[in-house]
């Protein structure tokens, strides 16, 4: 079988090294789970390569998002990019709303689940509603429900006792907090979602007498922040299926991950 990388940039694409040890990281697992949206996207595009460079657009548009509000969870003073304001806006006043409160130590903090050989880097845990859990944001054009694998990989290391005591209680539950901006037709109701340097116009589901503008007819309105919250507290399900797709993952990855010493023969 071919493979398209080295051991060693298999190794550095796909974990971290933590304290002496190599250990698969939690998104890069993932990857192994089909993603039939993705498969939508690209099929759209007219080649490939547009595909990936606009996918790498969204996605560091996405990582500007991440950075600000997090800075901003924690009381930080940055500059918000005017391209982002928006979103960043509707962040702001949703978080003093509904009074979250996130935890400082637990803003892009590494995470190593030592029994189960995998690390990931949640975005936030957060109090909220008279609970603790963890928050993980989202750009995306809506929640689905691959995060809650992720989440649940999380939590899988988060319901150790020591993590409860420094989050200043039992963290118990997840969220799922999606961020995003759109303009949406004052005539109509369409929506023009601007992401990656696509804008995408998702119209209204039809109705009796229901029309919609033509392409070059729409009155947009102002770009407007969109928040979405979903709380998912069960968590054991998803983690099982995780640590399924994880064993899958290194069915695939086998090879590789026998040359870096991950696997042996027998394990």
């Amino acid at each position: 079988m071919a493979y398209s990388s080295s051991p060693e940039q298999f190794s550095e694409q796909s974990g971290y090294e933590i304290d002496g040890k190599w250990y698969p990281r939690v998104t890069k697992i993932l990857e192994i789970k089909s993603k039939p949206a993705l498969y939508r996207f690209y099929a759209s595009m007219p080649s490939f390569e547009h595909g990936e460079d606009m996918k790498q657009k969204s996605a560091d548009e996405g990582t500007l998002v991440h950075e600000t509000v997090q800075a901003l969870a924690v009381g930080k003073q940055v500059d918000i990019d005017p391209s982002i304001k928006p979103a960043v806006d509707a962040f702001l006043e949703f978080t003093e709303k509904k009074r979250i409160k996130f935890v400082p130590e637990f803003i892009e903090k590494r995470l190593v689940n030592n029994r189960d050989r995998y690390a990931g880097t949640i975005d936030a845990v957060a109090h909220l509603d008279g609970r603790i859990g963890v928050l993980d944001i989202k750009t995306s054009q809506s929640i689905y429900r691959d995060y809650n694998l992720q989440t649940a990989a999380y939590m899988g290391v988060l319901t150790d006792e020591s993590f409860n005591l420094s989050a200043g209680g039992p963290i118990d539950t997840r969220w799922i907090l999606r961020i995003d901006q759109m303009k949406k037709c004052n005539r109509c109701g369409s929506t023009l979602r601007p992401k990656g340097g696509r804008e995408k116009i998702k119209r209204p589901f039809p109705s009796y007498g229901f029309i919609s503008c033509p392409e070059d007819a729409h009155e947009w309105s102002e770009l407007k922040g969109i928040i979405e919250l979903k709380e998912f507290p069960g968590w054991q399900t998803d983690f099982e299926a995780f640590l399924a797709a994880k064993k899958l993952w290194e069915w695939e990855n086998e090879y590789l991950l026998k040359k870096i010493g991950y696997l042996r023969d027998g394990f």
